[in-house]
């Protein structure tokens, strides 16, 4: 063996030994903060989970159910999770604003819009609520303690001249909502979500509650009031039993990220989504709604790793 040769079978072995001591890629770690198991949220975001999982060399992500957008803030504040699907209140969470005054939350940024979700005030059949002043005094579920729909419960207490002190609150989950709306124990759910949210279609199919309309003026004032909200009409047979349009009002939801995640994993997590838009219709055709046109209605920053995509397509500039 000449001279040339042992140099070469010399570096090849101290290249493949460099080799075997580095270590492996590390995987990126996702845990997603979603919602109660009875609404859209957790659903959705087990299947984004699993696109990311599937599409993405070293993801792991993981669908955690939660207590809403509240509950989901503190997870990423916390490092618990580092996407999150949030509601209006996001806007409220960066900017500091109403119960966020003074602890602003810097860290959440933005990385695709969802679909909005409708504000539905079901009520019991036979509890002799025809409209939100009726509400006084009477037993109404309202959602986690603090969390988001008892916060926007309480505005639209409020804009319609109604003291929040003066309702007797329950707060319960989704499928809590409907067993008790089912056991008569409650007169009333306040629920926030997606045309179709399965919280109210169940109580809606057994016939044992009803819609009710957010007055025109009362919708002006929480348009004034809270900037991210939009009038909405729930169509006349969105839900069995719905012989007419409802008025209400929306908050618009995203997917928010951590902004200490990675530029490229974000990239890629974006790209993935919408890549695979069609396996999440198919678990809610609410997805349908989740296009980069609406990137532009976003109050808060995007992710450097989103913009990037977006800017990809020609939805930003």
């Amino acid at each position: 063996m000449n001279k040339a040769t042992k140099m070469i079978l010399s570096l090849g072995a101290a290249l493949a030994f460099t080799a075997a001591a580095l270590p492996a890629a590390a995987a990126q770690f996702v845990n997603i903060g979603t919602g109660p198991t009875g609404g859209t949220y957790y659903p959705v975001g087990a299947g984004i989970a699993k696109i990311w999982n599937s599409g993405i060399t070293e993801m792991r992500a993981n669908a955690q159910s939660s207590g809403g957008t509240r509950n989901n803030i503190q997870l990423m504040e916390t490092g618990e999770a580092q996407v999150i699907f949030a509601d209006g209140l996001y806007y409220d969470a960066y900017n500091g604003r109403d119960s966020y005054k003074g602890t602003p939350k810097k860290f959440m940024r933005a990385m695709a819009p969802l679909y909005p979700e409708a504000i539905h005030i079901v009520v019991r059949k036979g509890s002799g609520i025809k409209s939100l002043a009726d509400l006084r005094g009477r037993r109404v579920s309202v959602g986690a303690v603090g969390g988001s729909v008892e916060l926007t419960s309480d505005n639209l207490f409020k804009n319609a001249g109604i003291d929040p002190a003066d309702i007797k609150k329950d707060h319960l989950g989704h499928s809590e909502s409907v067993a008790a709306l089912q056991d008569r124990q409650i007169d009333a759910a306040i629920t926030v979500g997606a045309i179709g949210i399965s919280s109210v279609v169940e109580p809606m199919t057994l016939g044992i509650a009803e819609l009710i309309d957010v007055p025109d003026a009362v919708v002006k004032k929480m348009i004034e009031t809270t900037p991210y909200f939009a009038p909405l009409t729930i169509p006349a047979g969105s839900y069995k039993g719905q012989t007419r349009d409802v008025k209400t009002f929306s908050s618009p939801n995203i997917l928010a990220v951590d902004e200490k995640l990675d530029e490229a994993a974000v990239y890629e997590m974006t790209k993935a989504l919408f890549r695979h838009k069609g396996d999440l219709v198919v678990i809610s055709a609410r997805m349908n709604a989740m296009d980069p046109k609406h990137v532009k209605d976003i109050r808060i920053p995007l992710h450097p790793g989103a913009l990037k995509f977006y800017r990809e397509i020609g939805a930003v500039k």
